[in-house]
């Protein structure tokens, strides 16, 4: 007998987490599909009229018990204040490195590097890479074609003072024709042959010792801050100087990567085509934004995945605290329950009443974590290795989706955490609530 009873409340539980985890991967059109549905019923039925009739009952009773419903209310916000914020930070780090870059230019690496920090390509390859066909060319005429390097440097970030790693970038002057987006917004832009370096305004923001015209220690040399620039992207954690500069300072030979400006975003497999067939170029070619897009795709994972154990382990606090709340409800308004059935109340529109309650104040709670969510979060700086090892700065960002998501997890905790008292509600002997005081 308890072998069966286990096993009946093990696939009860199994089959809950099936249903909430089949209700949070339902689109929206579905969700709105169920509830017009259940508007339907509420409004045509007379099952669905004694339901709404009950459960105006229980919510005129709320201001009563608003100490145990404020119970649901706050945990629900905490799990999904929780979990959008967390989402929050994956989606705003995906979202400044897929928009860096773009689809009509190129990076170059080493063939088999996934990133800069592993790519060594020889200076003597330049000239063939800028030989290739489909490549834009200048007011002059010269193939749009950036050899760069990449420096992992140390700076005592601005919050705790503390080390951290970030990248200095080497350029060339087509760089700027590369990347359009970029523009000096402070100062001017860094001499060829020159100690000197302009920073991102990310990299100001985040990192200290980087104010306009004074010097930076970076390595064993100093160097003077002439520009501050912005990009709206990745580059904007980054600090840049000229290559041959930067090649000379840290003894640095060869390339990490090249970038170029393609004629147009069609021009890129014609262009892949050609690098590929030249045997003295084992070299491979992404474009920049799908370069970008790939280095965000661990991170955003992990995120992801954390933010979303997180929730689910809150998310069942939370649902034990409805369980709580909603059993003491239905426990205390025993006799007003036996008395609805006692005058032609029947079990469904029971369920149903003690289910519109208890979803109603999950509705409160995920209103209210997502609005925390949205009014704390969205925006909020911060910083995390990228690719490079480096750090890069990058912003919140809690969108419709996430909020959207966030109230369907607050409805799926109201769901589970008050099927159980309702159906007791329902199965409540009425001789014996009756005689409850």
């Amino acid at each position: 007998m308890k072998i069966k009873q286990w096993l009946w409340n093990a696939l009860t539980v199994l089959a809950l987490v099936v249903g909430l985890g089949v209700w949070i991967a339902l689109p929206w059109y579905a969700v709105l599909g169920l509830a017009a549905l259940l508007a339907l019923w509420l409004g045509l039925t007379r099952s669905g009229r004694l339901a709404l009739a009950a459960a105006r009952i229980g919510v005129s009773s709320l201001p009563q018990r608003w100490g145990a419903s404020s119970v649901i209310v706050v945990g629900i916000a905490g799990v999904v204040g929780v979990l959008v914020a967390m989402l929050a930070m994956g989606e705003g780090f995906e979202a400044t490195l897929r928009q860096t870059g773009s689809q009509d230019t190129a990076i170059i690496l080493r063939g088999g590097s996934q990133a800069e920090v592993n790519s060594v390509i020889s200076r003597d390859q330049l000239p063939l890479i800028a030989a290739l066909g489909g490549i834009a060319r200048d007011a002059q005429g010269r193939p749009v074609v950036s050899g760069e390097l990449s420096q992992v440097v140390s700076l005592p970030t601005r919050g705790s003072g503390e080390d951290a790693n970030a990248q200095f970038r080497g350029v060339s002057d087509a760089a700027w024709l590369i990347r359009p987006n970029l523009r000096i917004v402070q100062g001017r832009r860094f001499t060829p042959g020159l100690r000197e370096l302009i920073v991102g305004q990310g990299a100001m923001g985040q990192y200290g010792g980087l104010e306009l015209g004074k010097p930076v220690r970076l390595g064993s040399d100093e160097w003077t801050v002439v520009g501050v620039f912005a990009s709206g992207d990745a580059h904007d954690s980054e600090l840049w100087t000229d290559i041959d500069t930067l090649g000379s300072a840290f003894r640095r030979t060869s390339l990490q990567s090249v970038s170029v400006k393609l004629e147009n975003a069609q021009a890129f497999e014609g262009f892949r085509a050609a690098l590929a067939e030249d045997p003295r170029l084992k070299l491979d070619v992404l474009t920049t934004q799908d370069y970008f897009a790939k280095q965000s795709e661990g991170l955003t994972k992990l995120i992801r995945i954390l933010g979303t154990v997180i929730g689910t382990i809150m998310a069942i606090g939370a649902v034990f605290g409805a369980l709580n709340t909603m059993y003491a409800a239905v426990a205390g308004r025993a006799r007003e329950i036996a008395t609805m059935r006692a005058i032609g109340f029947r079990g469904l529109p029971v369920v149903t009443s003690v289910m519109l309650e208890t979803m109603l104040l999950a509705l409160l709670g995920g209103v209210l974590g997502g609005a925390l969510a949205w009014v704390i979060f969205n925006g909020y700086s911060v910083a995390t290795l990228g690719a490079n090892f480096s750090q890069v700065v990058f912003q919140f960002k809690v969108t419709p989706e996430l909020l959207w998501s966030g109230l369907k997890w607050a409805l799926g905790i109201g769901l589970v955490g008050g099927l159980f008292p309702a159906l007791r509600a329902a199965r409540l002997p009425i001789t014996t609530a009756l005689r409850e005081v």
